[in-house]
């Protein structure tokens, strides 16, 4: 009966100890304060490198994740868009990059994520890590910085706009 309690005793410090400080739940105040202890974690590439290996032609994938409509008013040469909400499910997906006449990215692939100011683009490198992708990093200043740096170097879509302003999303 003794060796039931201690037993019992260890299971309960364990219990209340060990296990919550493996949930690993991170709880943040702001959106901000989200994006600043993430961009810790992750590689940036400022627009001048990024222009480099452009000029250079290196291989690597570029992924634009804002929503559509900011895609299609100007993006940088070469950029896939597949917006922040569908990211995870759509980057593992053959027939996704099929679609798009591509291949499907290895999760070693150099993979460079932009948005319209940089913070979605740190959200995004975060989830690609977790989903395994190692070599993925962030535009500094996402496509304002791009556009005010090379403000010539951009494509656009203006024929898939639809009627109607295009909204701010995602606060970044």
């Amino acid at each position: 009966m003794k060796n039931k309690l201690k037993l019992s005793g260890i299971f309960l410090l364990v219990s209340i100890f060990i296990i919550p400080a493996c949930t690993n739940k991170m709880e943040f105040t702001s959106s901000d304060d989200m994006v600043a202890f993430y961009r810790q974690n992750i590689e940036e590439i400022s627009p001048a490198e990024l222009k480099a290996k452009l000029e250079e032609g290196e291989m690597f994938l570029l992924i634009d994740v804002r929503e559509p409509g900011e895609h299609n008013l100007g993006y940088i040469p070469g950029a896939v868009n597949i917006p922040r909400g569908t990211l995870e499910f759509k980057i593992g997906k053959e027939e996704y990059w099929e679609s798009q006449f591509m291949y499907l990215p290895e999760k070693t692939d150099e993979i460079i994520i932009y948005c319209k100011k940089g913070n979605r683009g740190v959200l995004a490198v975060n989830a690609l890590k977790q989903l395994g992708y190692t070599n993925v990093k962030n535009l500094q200043g996402g496509w304002k910085e791009w556009e005010m740096t090379y403000p010539l170097d951009y494509e656009k879509n203006l024929e898939e706009m639809g009627h109607g302003a295009v909204e701010e999303v995602g606060g970044c």
